[in-house]
């Protein structure tokens, strides 16, 4: 590998410092985000927001549209200003920096690629801007080429590419120069789902191999599930949750962060007693009170949303080798849905649980011929998979 130019200029051709993390490596590129607002007039996007993402960490920044995801992204690369607050780039304020002089890859939607260049002159172009010399960017860029597997095609224009080949040398033209820090803006949205799921697993790959520090923004949950390290849940324009894709999922700590992720029930419950550290709490929701995971902010006598997993259910009593079977509730069957690994089964609550409420179970296996729409069956209730969550409008 070629031996690194120290850096001379930013894209705009202005001088750039040189920041402890240009200097150390991604190592040294941690991102802290210090009450961050911003407003466009009357409407405020983002609402003091504090978020720290930890040095070579893929932080995905997860939310429905509107939530403020993007605006989130472009604000830590400089590209629309703060209303207030700070941002801090390994240690240093970066508020004011245009986005040359932060030092930031960016991988956007669309690649924006120059259609006129080839991937390597795509990739060298940044370089260029930085005043590589050209024997080191051409060398530079064949070797990040070579890194997202595209060293065979460094002579194609950007029409001769799929999709997945571009959004790979959007990837290498972002990671060239050895950013700081590398944001993402939806950058599998265009692809389809075997190929996203492909390309998202190169990235994990990348990820692991360089350890730069990622700001990933998506609407989709499985990509963010695949990818991160950690995922930040925005909700008009407020941090509602932050954890591991592995807590988020099982263990969510709102009941938007649940509905959102999907593949939960959310049904009403009465708050009896809360554990000792807040991690535990006792609700009425079924025919007794149970004893459930907490998320935190709940209060004796206060409501609760108990997240019931789609997949902790089983049908009429069979535990499936759980030793303790739980709570049992009588639905009334709406529909049931092969798919292929399971049955998706729809109904009402009757009896053993809130009436009325519905609920949605999938069943490992073929149920399809076993459950009919209009019946009345029996399903029994894992609690031990189940948690009591704050409902997110609640003050």
């Amino acid at each position: 590998m070629a031996e690194r130019p120290v850096e001379s200029g930013g894209l705009n051709g202005q001088a750039a410092p040189v920041s402890a993390a240009t200097t150390d490596g991604p190592s040294a590129g941690g991102l802290q985000l210090d009450s961050v607002v911003k407003r466009y007039g009357a409407t405020t996007v983002l609402h003091g927001l504090d978020l720290e993402v930890r040095a070579g960490e893929f932080m995905t920044i997860l939310g429905p549209s509107g939530s403020g995801k993007t605006t989130l992204l472009r604000l830590i690369g400089g590209f629309v200003s703060l209303s207030s607050g700070k941002i801090l780039l390994a240690g240093r304020d970066v508020s004011r920096m245009t986005p040359a002089e932060r030092g930031i890859g960016m991988v956007f939607q669309n690649y924006a690629l120059f259609p006129h260049l080839t991937a390597r002159q795509n990739v060298e172009y940044g370089l260029k801007m930085r005043r590589w010399p050209r024997r080191d960017r051409r060398q530079r860029a064949e070797e990040m080429l070579d890194m997202v597997g595209l060293g065979d095609k460094s002579d194609r224009l950007p029409r001769q590419l799929s999709g997945g080949q571009q959004q790979r040398v959007a990837v290498a033209r972002a990671l060239a120069f050895d950013p700081s820090l590398l944001l993402m803006d939806e950058p599998l949205g265009a692809l389809d789902r075997e190929l996203r799921m492909r390309m998202a697993g190169e990235l994990r790959r990348l990820h692991r191999e360089l350890g730069t520090t990622v700001v990933y923004v998506t609407h989709d949950r499985e990509e963010a599930l695949t990818l991160s390290d950690r995922i930040a849940v925005l909700r008009d324009g407020r941090l509602d949750s932050l954890d591991t894709p592995e807590a988020l999922f099982a263990a969510p700590r709102s009941s938007f962060a649940a509905s959102f992720f999907g593949g939960h029930n959310l049904l009403p419950g009465r708050v009896v007693d809360v554990g000792g550290g807040s991690d535990t709490a006792t609700v009425e929701c079924f025919d007794t009170a149970v004893e459930l995971r907490s998320g935190g902010g709940l209060a004796p006598g206060g409501s609760a949303a108990v997240v019931v997993p789609m997949l902790c259910c089983a049908l009429d009593g069979v535990t499936d080798g759980r030793t303790d079977a739980g709570p049992g509730v009588s639905l009334t069957i709406d529909d049931v849905l092969y798919m292929g690994e399971f049955t998706q089964v729809r109904g009402v609550i009757t009896e053993g649980g809130p009436a009325g409420e519905a609920l949605v179970i999938q069943l490992a296996g073929h149920h399809v011929n076993d459950i009919v729409p209009g019946t009345v069956r029996r399903f029994t209730i894992d609690t031990t998979r189940c948690s009591a969550v704050r409902w997110s409008d609640d003050p």
